[in-house]
């Protein structure tokens, strides 16, 4: 979803040029000036309104506490609630591509090799590599885009605790976190099918559509299944699940392959955790919450019995979110289901225990707080 382009700017009384890069895709902007620690809040926060972006030239620290100053007088006029779920859903989502538009025209200047040149900045160095591959010259990069970097570099070398698995796992830059575990947990506990003529020595397949960090590709492999083909359409999570099996001792029993969706042949068990709301994603991140046509979920009904052993069973780890927004509703999924020719066997659910669940000044807290995430168990009928 990134896009490079070129900005350009005058610096001393000379022409100015860089690469752009931005990963959710915003295009280049059509003025730059020079900003530093001189720039007031109020003046910097008029500036970006009416569209022009600054390029910081002052101290990293200060360009932070700017950032945040700029954030204060957006959130001054919150957005009104909708007269619906479903209007306050779209002028939440609305408010908060007003908030990263603004917020993101304060750019920083990366070196050749991703260098940043500001007083007090941090080593960002490692952090760039991972994300955007090897330097190929100046770049300008928003600082909140620069600030997710560095954050999910140290979520990367830090990694995260999934209790199912007694191990962490750790995201690579634009990859999904599991930090929700309610879903993992579902796997981690569901009764694994028992495919009908199953013969001694025969082994377990499963395939993981969708696998992300590879976490339930991992839980899959830890409760006895012999082999799982895990599959992803992002690059950068195939590098990710690739990485996490190899740090959980997993890769005789993991293959990794992509990018797409269904692997070629069959398997005993088919697992799938789509993104559950109907919207358009604005980063790669959030493509694994986000699907605007739910295309995923389509494409994983449609396709399941052609990829099912007799006897086996799809998976479909669902929140219903998108139901209490009023953006779906839970007959358009059952009619998807029988229209694909499957049969409901079981549904489990459970839950949020994430923190949002419980915020009451979230403008969507009604629908977070009725929430349940389902593991629907599906055969053909």
């Amino acid at each position: 979803m990134s896009t490079v382009s070129t900005i350009h700017w005058t610096e001393t009384n000379t022409p100015r040029s860089a690469h752009w890069h931005s990963e959710s895709a915003t295009p280049p902007p059509g003025r730059v000036i020079g900003a530093d620690d001189r720039m007031k809040a109020d003046t910097a926060y008029r500036l970006v309104c009416e569209g022009t972006a600054l390029l910081w030239r002052g101290d990293f620290h200060n360009a932070r506490q700017l950032l945040r100053a700029m954030g204060r007088r957006i959130d001054r006029k919150p957005p009104r609630p909708g007269d619906s779920p479903a209007d306050s859903f779209r002028l939440h989502r609305r408010a908060r591509g007003h908030r990263a538009r603004v917020l993101g025209r304060l750019l920083v200047l990366l070196e050749d090799n991703y260098g940043l040149n500001l007083r007090r900045a941090p080593d960002v160095r490692q952090a760039c590599t991972e994300a955007y591959g090897p330097p190929s010259g100046p770049m300008a990069v928003s600082l909140t885009e620069l600030l997710g970097v560095t954050g999910a570099h140290q979520w990367r070398s830090k990694g995260v605790e999934v209790p199912a698995l007694d191990a962490r796992l750790h995201p690579h830059y634009g990859v999904f976190s599991p930090v929700r575990g309610e879903y993992v947990d579902l796997v981690a506990h569901a009764p694994l099918p028992a495919p009908a003529g199953r013969h001694a020595g025969r082994r377990r397949t499963a395939f993981d559509l969708g696998t992300g960090t590879g976490v339930l590709a991992a839980v899959l492999a830890r409760r006895g299944i012999d082999h799982i083909v895990a599959t992803d359409i992002s690059p950068r999570a195939l590098v990710c699940a690739r990485d996490n099996v190899r740090r959980l001792s997993l890769t005789g029993r993991i293959d990794i392959v992509g990018p797409g969706l269904f692997p070629d042949g069959r398997a005993d068990l088919v697992v799938c955790n789509p993104p559950w709301i109907p919207a358009r994603p604005t980063s790669a991140v959030e493509q694994g919450v986000y699907d605007s046509g739910g295309s995923m979920l389509r494409t994983f009904l449609d396709g399941l019995t052609a990829h099912l052993e007799p006897g086996g069973e799809g998976w479909l780890i669902l929140s219903d979110l998108a139901e209490h927004l009023g953006l779906r509703t839970r007959g358009e999924l059952l009619a998807g289901i029988e229209a694909a020719g499957l049969r409901v066997v079981d549904r489990i659910d459970t839950r949020p225990r994430h923190p949002r669940a419980r915020d009451t000044a979230d403008p969507l807290h009604a629908a977070r707080a009725a929430e349940v995430t389902s593991l629907w168990r599906l055969t053909g009928n």
